[in-house]
């Protein structure tokens, strides 16, 4: 039986009214710098690939060609924005509701709003620049904040665990979570180093981040490039970033790969990590492939949690008091 309270807003009015006034902000931000705003679609034939990530999923009833079709929500708005890039939009933003399955909690809700932007003619460092400025912006007469700081990845690991995490192992990691007291989850693997370098950066790192100033995280390995350029070197590293504000993750920016071949590979390899931990395959964005080989132009693009940001701003503590109806009032 439904409690009979639960028919009120997550959010205060005055949260509420915040929330429409940041939206607002960020609308004038984008106006006064000639960034076109834009719509695409919630609903898609393909999917995300990446596995640590779960679409919700549909079939549509008709009519038309596509009756029985499963289709997908979102999980980023990403993809057909590239394919608008690639068209020749110049920069774009939209304000969007993304969907992301099994994902609820303090700081996640199932539905919520990402602000997805791309700037033609950005790198990574250029696009934590404009970042930067928005965000203090938005926050500065609430959140009084110092300069903003960058780390690489390497430098924060180093900093806080005294690791390179380039050059270490399973072993050295699985060592350190020992000593630093973190639980470690069942199935942990032997020769992955990468979800050991998460686990403790969620688990020792995160929470240190962004105190009292905007935290940049730069650069990552590799093999955590997601949809991120690689820059060559001793060692290798993806031209992506994220930021953090009091310990919590706000935004996770790349600069973009415009490769159709290495692409269709990380999707590839991804269905393969998904088939292996017996996940679903899911269906690859040909659209998103297609746009690619026509050529994307240089660019660099961030996707930032409204939500997040909204709850920050309002000095609360979890998304559901910054949401006029969060899942559990759905």
């Amino acid at each position: 039986m439904i409690d009979a309270s639960t028919w009120r807003p997550g959010a205060d009015l005055a949260t509420l009214r915040l929330r429409a006034e940041l939206l607002a902000r960020i609308r004038a931000f984008f106006a006064a710098r000639g960034v076109l705003e834009v719509e695409t679609p919630l609903l898609s034939a393909a999917a995300i690939t990446d596995p640590h990530l779960a679409s919700f999923a549909t079939v549509y009833a008709g009519p038309g060609p596509r009756y029985g079709q499963t289709l997908y929500l979102q999980t980023s708005p990403e993809f057909p924005m590239k394919r608008l890039l690639a068209a020749g939009s110049g920069c774009i933003y939209q304000i969007a509701r993304v969907f992301r399955d099994g994902e609820a909690g303090r700081r996640h809700n199932p539905e919520f709003t990402l602000l997805e932007w791309y700037r033609v003619g950005f790198d990574h460092h250029r696009l934590m620049d404009e970042v930067a400025e928005l965000a203090t912006a938005l926050l500065e007469d609430r959140l009084p904040l110092a300069e903003p700081e960058r780390l690489s990845y390497q430098e924060a690991f180093e900093r806080y665990l005294g690791l390179n995490p380039h050059r270490t192992s399973v072993t050295e990691l699985a060592d350190c979570a020992e000593r630093c007291g973190v639980s470690i989850p069942p199935g942990m693997p032997e020769a992955d180093v990468d979800p050991w370098l998460d686990l403790l950066l969620t688990q020792r790192i995160e929470s240190q981040l962004g105190q009292g100033r905007l935290c940049f995280i730069y650069d990552y390995p590799a093999s955590q490039a997601a949809l991120a350029r690689l820059r060559p070197g001793d060692p290798p590293v993806g031209e992506r970033f994220e930021l953090y504000l009091g310990g919590i993750e706000l935004a996770n920016g790349f600069h973009e790969l415009g490769d159709a071949v290495e692409q269709r590979r990380r999707f590839e390899a991804e269905n393969a990590a998904r088939q292996a931990q017996g996940l679903p395959v899911m269906p690859v964005d040909e659209h998103l492939l297609s746009a690619l080989a026509s050529g994307l132009p240089e660019c660099a693009g961030v996707a930032l949690g409204v939500d997040r940001l909204a709850m920050l701003a309002a000095g609360k503590t979890s998304l559901a008091e910054a949401l006029a109806f969060p899942f559990e009032r759905a």
